[in-house]
């Protein structure tokens, strides 16, 4: 059940299975969304916190230590209990998530099933992860061997911090690599849990280490050390070219990045109005719209762009906006004021630039982070709020009319995360499947994220892949072994 005031028992840094102060003795509010209140200071990682947590997670994976030397087969037990311990206490896990991010509680339940699924699935990889014999040319026996790529920095957003954490801790641990965790400065709380659960259910010291912090500060400080030799980022695309550039300039340690998005979800006039308006409102008001791959772009056919417009905007008025423990309440607040004040301007962009508000357009009460879902139509592709990613409760309906052109509209962005197209007939939905230039392609749902099927970018929406057996590859490296065959004298 949702306890609006759960007992948070971590706030320190997690590193070698302690918690610790920062060196620097200094720490950060974490703040309640709702009300703007105070929930926990949390101590504050900085560049000596991280060189002590990347310390001990290489010495966690030095050969001969506790960790190298488990069975793989041990290692998925470990990420199953881990998994268990999750779900037993999936009730206070939720509350925690509610209370430090926004979301609703249903929606917080819903993140750690997903987690534990994940954690799950990687679970069941540990000892099915293998190389190939070769064939090769010549006398050879030749053979790859997988090996986890070693020492790994991860740092998460705040939207869906559990699940983003296990997206991140998952295939690492599967492949066997040690890991450094920034979690996101307005949502430590779920992560530093996590942690401790880590050590409870018997990962050794060092595996698993969390350092919350400031990006320019402790992300900073992992993305450019000499002893990470991969970095894995999700959040905005202007923060992963400084990523890279970290990267790069230490020792091109390898890099994963899941970016922004601009999405597009193309609608049709065969579709059921009343049904692609459900799909629709439900792929950008998800999490409040803070949502990476959320269908931010509505590309509508003229022939039923009018019908449409009406069913969305009654939609997005039947949403309820409030505290997010209360289960009357399908909307909870933005994260913090920055993304408040971020949506409502680029809200008061669109009016200026001629969008017509359908619904919403305006902040929700005085208290807490609240926005009105928003419904604008006219929008054209060179207004603001079509081109750069609002990340809030905001729904832009485009107009078009034929195929050819919104494909090209579509692909007019820097972004290409996600996509989605609404359609009866199926040689339109394959061919924008075969030519939108998305990581994923929804056809007539949205959002349809599973452990199994892998999730990432084109352009600059990233670099690499999370979930399936391709994120499992982005914690491992090749090997290639070859033994010279002698000749028989028969």
């Amino acid at each position: 059940m949702a306890n609006p005031k759960p007992t948070i028992k971590y706030t320190q840094i997690f590193i070698n299975n302690e918690f610790l102060d920062a060196e620097s003795g200094k720490t950060f509010s974490t703040i309640n969304p709702a009300n703007g209140s105070v929930i926990a200071d949390i101590s504050e990682g900085d560049k000596a916190d991280i060189d002590k947590a990347v310390a001990a997670a290489k010495k966690a994976f030095a050969r001969g230590s506790a960790w190298r030397n488990l069975d793989a087969s041990a290692r998925g037990r470990l990420l199953q209990k881990l998994a268990d311990a999750i779900e037993r206490d999936i009730d206070y896990i939720a509350s925690v998530e509610t209370l430090d991010n926004g979301k609703t509680f249903s929606n917080a339940i819903d993140d750690v099933h997903s987690s534990i699924a994940v954690l799950r699935y990687y679970a069941g990889w540990c000892d099915k992860i293998h190389g190939e014999t070769i064939p090769a040319d010549g006398p050879y026996f030749t053979v790859t061997r997988k090996e986890p790529v070693g020492v790994v920095g991860q740092i998460i957003p705040w939207n869906y911090p559990l699940a983003m954490l296990a997206w991140k801790w998952a295939p690492a641990l599967a492949a066997g690599c040690t890991l450094v965790l920034k979690p996101a400065e307005q949502t430590p709380l779920s992560a530093l849990y996590a942690a401790a659960l880590a050590k409870e259910v018997g990962f050794p010291p060092g595996v698993v280490n969390v350092v919350p912090g400031y990006g320019p500060t402790a992300g900073a400080a992992l993305a450019i050390h000499p002893d990470i030799d991969k970095i894995a980022f999700t959040g905005s695309t202007e923060v992963g070219h400084k990523v890279m550039q970290a990267a790069a300039s230490s020792n091109l340690k390898r890099v994963s990045m899941e970016l922004g998005g601009k999405s597009p979800l193309v609608i049709f006039d065969d579709a059921d109005v009343e049904e692609a308006a459900e799909i629709a409102s439900s792929a950008i008001f998800a999490n409040h719209g803070q949502n990476c791959c959320a269908g931010s772009r509505t590309f509508v056919h003229s022939n039923i762009y009018d019908k449409f417009v009406k069913c969305a905007a009654k939609k997005a008025a039947q949403i309820t906006v409030g505290d997010p423990f209360n289960p009357a309440n399908s909307q909870g607040p933005q994260v913090d004021q920055a993304m408040l004040e971020k949506v409502l301007n680029y809200i008061e962009s669109g009016k200026k630039e001629g969008a017509i508000v359908e619904a919403g357009g305006e902040r929700e009460g005085t208290i807490g982070y609240f926005v009105k879902p928003t419904i604008f139509s006219h929008v054209t592709d060179d207004m603001k709020i079509a081109k750069e990613e609002i990340f809030g409760p905001v729904q832009c309906i485009l107009k078009f009319d034929t195929l050819e052109e919104v494909i090209e509209r579509a692909n007019a962005t820097s972004y290409g995360l996600a996509s989605g197209i609404i359609t009866k007939d199926i040689d339109k939905a394959l061919i924008f499947a075969q030519t939108v230039q998305a990581g994923s392609v929804w056809i007539n749902c949205y959002d349809a994220i599973t452990p199994q099927t892998p999730f990432g970018g084109f352009k600059k929406s990233g670099i690499g892949r999370e979930l399936g057996s391709e994120g499992l590859n982005e914690y491992l490296e090749t090997k290639t072994i070859r033994c010279k065959i002698p000749k028989l004298n028969v």
